[in-house]
């Protein structure tokens, strides 16, 4: 059994889009870890802010097959193949962490290089598995978080009562 943890983040009808991942990822493995919501302002462009957060789950799967799911749930949701990297989206789902594995191979990047740089999957990251330790840098993400510049931090923890899971 593998422990993985994917970021969620939507910006085009949120309240319909963030629940129906939950829904989906919870059918698909289980019983999930859900961080908080976090409130936060585009990166890259300029448009409506996202909500993000990120989910740890168990999984039998291949890393390649988790992948090849969380696809399908974004298209499911919406999400055209020939959006752009910075730009609105219905659902955007990365798997951030894959057990301990090291992984660059095409699109699939694990661990994803977002987990350092953006802190709007650092923070919720930290959240919920902050004394897992960075299978590269060995720091765990509670530390990672504690480090991180929020000098120009654009983002609030946030708990619509319509994202509420049952």
């Amino acid at each position: 059994m593998s422990t993985g943890y994917i970021s969620i983040g939507s910006n085009i009808d949120k309240d319909k889009h963030i629940p129906a991942s939950l829904r989906a990822l919870e059918q698909l493995f289980g019983k999930l870890t859900v961080s908080s919501i976090y409130d936060s302002e585009p990166v890259g462009f300029v448009g409506d802010s996202f909500y993000n957060l990120v989910v740890g789950f168990n999984s039998e799967l291949s890393v390649k097959e988790v992948a090849k799911q969380l696809r399908q749930i974004e298209l499911d949701n919406g999400r055209t193949r020939d959006s752009q990297k910075f730009s609105a989206r219905t659902l955007d789902l990365d798997l951030l962490l894959y057990d301990d594995l090291i992984l660059n191979d095409g699109r699939l990047q694990i661990p994803r290089n977002e987990i350092e740089r953006y802190a709007f999957v650092l923070e919720p990251l930290a959240e919920i598995a902050p004394t897992l330790k960075h299978p590269v840098s060995g720091q765990n993400y509670g530390q990672l978080w504690e480090q991180f510049d929020k000098t120009h931090l654009k983002q609030k923890r946030v708990t619509p009562d319509s994202l509420l899971l049952s």
